[in-house]
């Protein structure tokens, strides 16, 4: 999956293509904070697409676990893994009804939104609870700001993020970063331009 609002037959069609739809670097988000990915640690990609971000993270020394609905994009995202020699368990899923496994040291949601609000809060849900206690949570996506701009993410304000909305969702995590901003992203032709976006890094509460 990636960020389309794309039906469920559609993602096949959308990966069917001998490209890769958001290029084979992972996104600039991910590089940018690729001190928090530590080697030796569990770690989740989330809808994952055509696994750029997901062998980033295994080239980083992670134990990575991604999950993707389209059989078409994991085949892709094998291909990247087995030419960048890196090993990820990739899983087909449906990663609003399906169990995610876990608990993982970290889950990185990258560029999710497909899903409306009762989507997203199912997604969220499922984050707080694949994740372990003390794990950290790598969120990225776009603000309401992207629709219209025709540089990547789907056409509904209501799929967005902000940074209201993150604080809320995660209300009693260590916030480390919640940010919208503006950035020229370059990320295959899915993201392609000037885009309006949010990173938010969390960590969750240890046990007690």
């Amino acid at each position: 999956m990636s960020d389309s609002a794309a039906p469920p037959s559609g993602w096949e069609a959308r990966y069917a293509t001998p490209d890769y739809l958001f290029g084979t670097e992972p996104a600039a988000f991910l590089a940018d904070h690729a001190h928090l990915l530590p080697p030796g640690a569990t770690a989740l990609a989330v809808a994952d697409g055509e696994g750029r971000n997901s062998v980033f993270m295994a080239g980083k020394g992670l134990a990575v676990t991604a999950l993707e609905y389209a059989p078409t994009a994991i085949a892709k995202a094998q291909r990247l893994a087995a030419a960048r020699e890196v090993t990820v368990e990739f899983v087909e899923a449906d990663v609003l009804t399906d169990d995610w496994g876990g608990p993982y040291d970290l889950i990185a949601a990258i560029f999710i939104q497909f899903a409306g609000p009762e989507g997203r809060a199912r997604l969220f849900e499922k984050m707080r609870t694949a994740l372990a206690p003390g794990g950290l949570l790598l969120l990225h996506g776009y603000t309401p700001e992207q629709v219209g701009r025709g540089t990547g993410g789907p056409p509904y304000p209501e799929n967005m993020y902000t940074e209201a909305m993150l604080a809320e969702a995660f209300a009693g995590w260590e916030i480390l970063e919640n940010r919208a901003h503006e950035r020229d992203i370059r990320e295959g032709k899915g993201h392609a331009g000037p885009s309006a976006l949010i990173d938010f890094v969390a960590r969750k509460p240890a046990a007690s």
